[in-house]
């Protein structure tokens, strides 16, 4: 209570950030595993210093994440001081969510005033993806947050012309690289801009200021690249997704351009197309279904002990006491999680659906997945990409009265009359414009990825509200009217967003917000004619305000939808299919179909295969000093090992079927130094492809391995760890 009462503090602020604190970490204790690829690296990384370095997969440093390391170290770290649990690794991501909301609140205040900053805040914490995003232990709300640090490092030097600050804005977008590459750098066009606008000093002085920081974002950039590089191959652990086994291959290739192109193969060995790693069998390509599924009857993922839904493990999300697990799966009855299922417009909600093709996985009327939305449900590349179904709810809500405001503000623009206002507001579009440019023409990318757009949107629409509301006060001619016309427009988008999901949540949400924009509209209009009221700034100022936060009410319930569907921590997206979003986490969810490689256990691909009692029991019984417990053929069947029991387990492949960390040679080495002995061999598992040199270790395996019997391992219960167990003592 002392600080509500402190001078200075703004109420209204806690308040908003105390709406995105429950918006991004409300009921995260109820994911088990989170996204089970990364949280599998957190669980081998707290084993060693070495996979802690490198930010390994597996216990054994065989083949690192496809990311670089910074988030994840974050993420142990809590690990550690918590424990190893779903929500003890999302917690980086939900204090980075509410530390952007505050970020952007600081950012607008000096230059715009506090009404335009809460009004941006809100709208940061109000941002659909984001709340989606930061539910999970995903890069992405760490990568915004970082770059808002920096972005307010530079205002504050271009204002101070403390060379620190610049430095550290410049150092901090270095840092950002080393969370997710490349897409830190999309933010530079805005930074170099902002900065030869803002800075008072000679063109010299500039450009030796610009080297320097140029030199340590460079530095920062390029420093655990270089030494992972450094380092002899077999040293280390295989650079996962790579193609190449390079960091700065990867960064440039599959972290890079690729994303642009849409290459999802990394050149490497066995390299396939499907989502970077290929499906079993298939090289990297999709199987022929001749056009559609089968009927499912309803077949969504069903959690539990069977091995059949999402987690095909002993806690399912969906089923029993948990909820909303990594495979995709939403709150269901009777223990089912909507995963991807064909057809259904309730199919993400309910893990029903009707017979319907390849699309239609989990979106309203059929929409989603590969069916008009592309492989990861983001739309058809093309200048009004943000505004299909596929992406418009996650964060393009408020753009119309983004461009509203941002004409507003440059409207005053000239030679003479460059202020703050101008500078900032070129700055938040440099960063807009391109990021939308970008995922307007990209091939390959996540529906999660647009929470990129979130911090110019948030601050664009609070400072421009600021001037829309300026210009409205003083009713100065055309400019006046720019803010009704922002309301209405932006209210024709958000209907046009909701108006699909009528069936799935009722047509009232899309009638009520129409009726409330068109009010406030009409209001906006008639307020400034009225006598009585005219001379009232204080009802035109409650009825400004009152007109952008009507237009908040479709993205913020859009921002509670992975609180009440379910949320897919593998390929989050906000809305009411959000539990379904489409993502090979929600393979899972497939039932047997004709023509179907078989996938065994379904482990890897955020499905973890959970644990085996009789399998971990016989092998711990076995066990003659080996360091290893096991090797398996994925994350997603060693994963609950490392998580749930802090076991070593061995991974024989990475994400990507290009990864190829074994070959029999050092396989063989590994076996004879006494390390392991008994390999798991699943037929499936989307974790790890299925290619190159996979199929040559598999060889190796079962010419050299004698098989253990079922009857001893596998117990009465299946669990999901379908596969044959082999042992392999070479002396």
């Amino acid at each position: 209570m002392k600080l509500l009462k402190r001078p200075g503090t703004d109420v209204v602020l806690l308040m908003i950030m105390l709406l995105a604190a429950v918006l991004y970490g409300y009921g995260i204790w109820n994911d088990q595993y989170a996204n089970t690829y990364y949280t599998t690296a957190v669980g081998s990384m707290l084993q060693s210093f070495h996979n802690f370095f490198f930010a390994s997969l597996d216990s054994a440093g065989s083949v690192t994440v496809d990311k670089p390391p910074v988030t994840f170290w974050l993420q142990t770290l809590s690990a550690l001081v918590f424990g190893l649990h779903g929500w003890s690794v999302i917690l980086p991501q939900v204090l980075s969510g509410v530390g952007s909301v505050l970020l952007v609140y600081l950012l607008v205040k000096p230059t715009f005033g506090r009404a335009a900053a809460r009004l941006a805040a809100l709208v940061m914490a109000a941002t659909p993806v984001a709340a989606a995003v930061s539910r999970t232990n995903n890069i992405d709300t760490l990568l915004v947050f970082t770059l808002l640090l920096a972005a307010w490092f530079l205002f504050r030097g271009t204002q101070t012309h403390r060379l620190g600050s610049l430095l550290a804005a410049f150092g901090l977008i270095g840092v950002a690289f080393n969370e997710k590459m490349l897409q830190a750098y999309m933010v530079l066009p805005a930074f170099y801009l902002f900065y030869l606008l803002a800075a008072k000093m000679n063109w010299k002085k500039k450009t030796g200021t610009l080297a320097a920081c140029t030199a340590v974002l460079l530095a920062v950039s390029l420093s655990w690249a270089v030494i992972v590089d450094s380092i002899p191959a077999d040293k280390r652990p295989y650079i996962g997704s790579s193609g190449t086994n390079s960091v700065l291959g990867l960064a440039f290739g599959y972290n890079g351009v690729s994303r642009l192109t849409g290459d999802r193969s990394t050149g490497g060995a066995g390299s396939g197309g499907f989502g970077g790693g290929g499906m079993p069998g298939m090289n990297g390509e999709m199987p022929d279904y001749s056009g559609e599924f089968p009927a499912m009857d309803g077949a969504g993922g069903q959690g539990g002990a069977d091995g059949q839904g999402a987690t095909n493990g002993r806690d399912s999300a969906a089923g029993d006491n948990q909820s909303r697990d990594s495979g995709g799966t939403a709150p269901g009855q009777d223990g089912r999680g909507g995963g991807m299922v064909p057809g259904g417009q309730d199919g993400g909600r309910r893990g029903e659906g009707a017979e319907g093709g390849f699309g239609g996985f989990g979106g309203p009327n059929g929409r989603g997945g590969m069916n008009g939305g592309g492989m990861f449900n983001t739309g058809t590349a093309g200048p009004l990409r943000l505004f299909q179904q596929e992406l418009s709810g996650q964060a393009s809500w408020l753009l119309p009265f983004v461009l509203f405001g941002s004409i507003g503000i440059l409207a005053s623009l000239r030679r003479r009359s460059f202020t703050r206002q101008h500078k900032e507001a070129i700055f938040w579009l440099a960063w807009l414009v391109p990021v939308m440019g970008f995922f307007s023409i990209a091939g390959f990318f996540h529906q999660y990825y647009l929470i990129m757009m979130a911090p110019p949107v948030a601050a664009l629409a609070g400072a421009g509200w600021s001037q829309l509301w300026s210009y409205y006060k003083e009713r100065k001619a055309w400019l006046s009217w720019l803010l009704p016309a922002a309301v209405l427009a932006t209210t024709v988008l958000e209907v046009y967003i909701i108006r699909p999901y009528d069936d799935t949540i009722g047509s009232g949400w899309s009638y009520g917000i129409l009726a409330a924009g068109l009010a406030m509209t009409i209001l906006l209009v008639i307020l400034p004619l009225l006598k009585a009221v005219r001379d009232k700034s204080s009802w035109l100022h409650a009825a400004a305000v009152t007109g952008l936060l009507v237009l908040l009410i479709g993205p913020l319930y859009w921002a509670f939808t992975p609180l009440v569907y379910g949320n897919n921590s593998m390929t989050p997206a906000a809305g009411p299919d959000s539990g379904s979003s489409f993502g090979m986490g929600a393979m899972g969810n497939m039932p047997d179909m004709p023509n179907m490689p078989n996938m065994g256990g379904m482990g890897g691909r955020n499905n973890a295969a959970g644990i085996n009692e009789s399998l971990l029991t016989y092998l711990k019984k076995h066990n003659t000093g080996e360091k290893y417990l096991f090797a398996a053929m994925d994350y997603g069947t060693a994963g609950p090992y490392i998580i749930d029991e802090g076991e070593q387990v061995v991974i024989l492949n990475g994400f990507n079927a290009s990864d190829t960390p074994y070959t029999p040679d050092t396989l063989k080495e590994l076996v004879e130094s006494g390390q392991v002995k008994y390999f798991l061999v699943t037929s499936g598992g989307m974790g790890g492809g299925r290619g190159g040199g996979s199929s040559e270790i598999t060889e190796w395996i079962t010419k050299n391995g004698t098989e253990i019997p079922a009857a001893d391992w596998q117990g009465t219960e299946n669990s999901g760890n379908a596969g044959t167990l082999y042992e392999i003592t070479l002396n």
